[in-house]
């Protein structure tokens, strides 16, 4: 029977206890005997995600770095790392995927000590720029071992498949987050209904953000935010496509121009509905949901706090 290395990771004041072979292919476990060998590896080489908001700055994060043994290394280990796209590339093609290389990552701890008697270290590194990128791309940090040495001077074979970390680090949607709701809904026999209220608008995808009432119903409603533009007021505005995950397309529609009740506020403050203002971070919205073939119209004024 061959013998399993024992990764003992410790991780701030938590310790776990891991057994675990390594692989020279995924899913393949090597089949000599590791009695006495040592390997410098990453102690979790799976893809983790970090969202990054779209705003100017720095975000640090960590990852563990291992020396997979079955016994104590007696000897001070370096670790040094690097910067690795082509790890990107070969996660890639490992998993049909089509993410691109983080453009603006550095390695706080270049070098990494694991000291005698202990098998792990955390390594730092930080990304910026994501107010720049495109949020509809799809990128990986890499940072790979580079090379592992002994105090004394040995090499330390760096493990395979284990030797990277690939952090997916997707951009939040820039218009999500919390907004006021003036508006209301007309319906064909109750008459005008108010909205009121403040709601948080979540992430769907890079281009659509996801609302939790059409006017008072408790029906989700998406909101996607499109390149197509018109002027409104003198104001340059992106139109927007307006639907619900909760009600049939069949049930659901946009109006061309206003067609709600001018002597309820909020007054419209134009006949051109369905757009995002950029300037004013603010939505207008004019909708229509069926029941029963009769329509509920909604007419919603929706800016950023």
């Amino acid at each position: 029977m061959k013998n399993k290395i024992i990764l003992l990771v410790s991780f701030f004041t938590v310790v776990f206890s891991l057994v675990s072979c390594l692989k020279d292919d995924v899913g393949e476990y090597w089949k000599d005997d590791l009695a006495g060998k040592m390997y410098a590896t990453v102690a979790d080489p799976s893809l983790k995600q970090l969202a990054l908001k779209p705003v100017p700055g720095d975000v640090k994060y960590d990852f563990l770095l291992n020396i997979a043994t079955d016994a104590l290394p007696t000897e001070d280990i370096t670790v040094t790392l690097k910067v690795d796209p082509d790890a990107v590339t070969a996660y890639n093609k490992q998993t049909g995927k089509s993410y691109k290389p983080y453009p603006n990552i550095e390695i706080l701890t270049k070098t990494v000590l694991i000291a005698k008697g202990t098998r792990n270290a955390t390594a730092s590194a930080k990304v910026w720029g994501a107010e720049a990128l495109n949020a509809c791309d799809n990128f990986i940090a890499a940072i790979s071992i580079e090379s592992a040495t002994t105090a004394s001077g040995g090499t330390i074979t760096i493990g395979g498949n284990m030797k990277s970390s690939l952090t997916a680090l997707p951009i939040a949607n820039p218009y999500a987050g919390d907004y006021h709701i003036v508006g209301y809904r007309i319906h064909p026999t109750a008459g005008t209904l108010p909205v009121d209220k403040a709601i948080t608008a979540s992430t769907v995808d890079c281009k659509t953000i996801r609302k939790p009432q059409m006017g008072d119903y408790p029906y989700n409603c998406d909101i996607t935010i499109t390149a197509e533009t018109m002027t409104v007021n003198g104001a340059t505005v992106n139109k927007v496509i307006v639907s619900s995950p909760d009600v049939a397309p069949a049930n659901f529609g946009m109006y061309d121009t206003y067609t709600g009740d001018p002597a309820t506020p909020p007054t419209a403050p134009s006949s051109d509905v369905n757009y995002y203002d950029p300037a004013t971070k603010t939505f207008v919205l004019n909708y229509i949901y069926l029941s029963a073939g009769v329509p509920r119209k909604m007419y919603e004024i929706m800016t950023r706090l």
